[in-house]
């Protein structure tokens, strides 16, 4: 019969080989199985591509003598989406200089002295996440919540969409209203002509859609 000090000596190292062995088989485990779960992530990731010659952003803004309208041209924007959890991230990037509303002096004058174009060169939207079902084809209605960046201040907004998706086609519309006096800009008023304190702005996106 082994001594006991050799005996306890003996079911320690069993003990721990146990562990051992255990403790590398969860590795292994772990290893195996969690680039699959982010691998199903990634395909889950749904990511619109904008093409930007085909994408505006308009604009609609009321005085009291008529109505303005005009349109700014979209930089770039790309946007994934998790059709089943409705999470969203990516951005839409708008050129704050390229701001048209057929009238020169005005749109000097918006440019400058309201968005302060040359030192904020770009209007960003930020989806975060969306609520409504999502289609892979036909038509969807969705409300989309994220970030709205203006004078390089964020300020949140909510943007019910209407989609349209035609095989890898996705074309998409919506609009908001901006209260562009109560977020920073300058009021464009004058003593004779009192302008609206919100303008309206509409998204006009079409891109191509990867599952």
């Amino acid at each position: 019969m082994l001594p006991s000090f050799l005996r306890s000596s003996s079911r320690s190292a069993s003990l721990t080989s146990s562990r051992n062995l255990r403790r590398n088989a969860l590795l292994l485990i772990a290893a195996a199985v969690f680039p699959a779960i982010l691998h199903a992530e990634d395909k889950a990731q749904d990511k619109l591509s904008l093409d930007t010659t085909r994408s505006e952003v308009h604009f609609t803004l009321a005085d009291t003598l008529h109505t303005v309208h005009g349109t700014f041209h979209i930089q770039q924007g790309d946007i994934t989406f998790d059709p089943a959890t409705g999470k969203a991230d990516g951005s839409i990037v708008v050129d704050a200089l390229s701001g048209k509303s057929g009238n020169s002096i005005r749109d000097h004058r918006m440019t400058n002295d309201e968005l302060k174009a040359p030192d904020f060169k770009t209007v960003a939207f930020v989806p975060t996440r969306f609520t409504g079902t999502f289609n892979p084809t036909g038509d969807s209605t969705l409300q989309v919540h994220g970030l709205f960046t203006l004078l390089g201040t964020p300020h949140e907004i909510d943007v019910p969409m209407q989609i349209q998706v035609d095989g890898d086609r996705i074309h998409a519309v919506g609009s908001f209203p901006v209260p562009y006096v109560q977020w920073g800009l300058k009021d464009p008023s004058t003593f004779m002509i009192k302008v609206n304190k919100e303008v309206q702005v509409e998204l006009d996106l079409s891109g191509t859609l990867r599952h």
